[in-house]
């Protein structure tokens, strides 16, 4: 079985910082990458930023490129999401999720596992 769980989520006023973790539990001991997305209530959810397994290739979204910053351990194994320079739009659940392709990506589709999420609200 594989699972992933996210913590560090909070409140933060706007240009404030946060780092998400997502630790990962995978038994099957196959390599995957892993990326993480952004739900705003009531909307789809939005890929942020993938590594990949095979040389830790990063893809971010427009909207969060120079502001986050992903990264992993595959070592313990734990993933990264460190957020700089928050804004109210970033507001919403942070969900982690792992594909074993191990290209990445920020295609929803394309990831078998996810996550239960946790909460980042943005305000004033």
């Amino acid at each position: 079985q594989v699972h992933l769980v996210e913590s560090g989520g909070g409140s933060v006023q706007p240009g404030g910082s946060l780092r998400l973790s997502c630790t990962v539990s995978n038994d099957t001991f196959v390599a995957y990458a892993i990326a993480w997305f952004h739900q705003a209530p009531g909307k789809e959810r939005e890929g942020l930023a993938s590594i990949s397994s095979a040389d830790d290739t990063t893809t971010y979204a427009d909207s969060v490129k120079g502001r986050f910053t992903i990264s992993r351990d595959n070592a313990k194994p734990i993933a990264y999401l460190h957020m700089t320079n928050l804004k109210i739009e970033d507001t919403g659940v942070y969900y982690c999720a792992a594909e074993f392709v191990g290209l990445g990506g920020l295609e929803r589709r394309i990831y078998d596992y996810w996550g239960q999420g946790t909460q980042v609200t943005v305000s004033a």
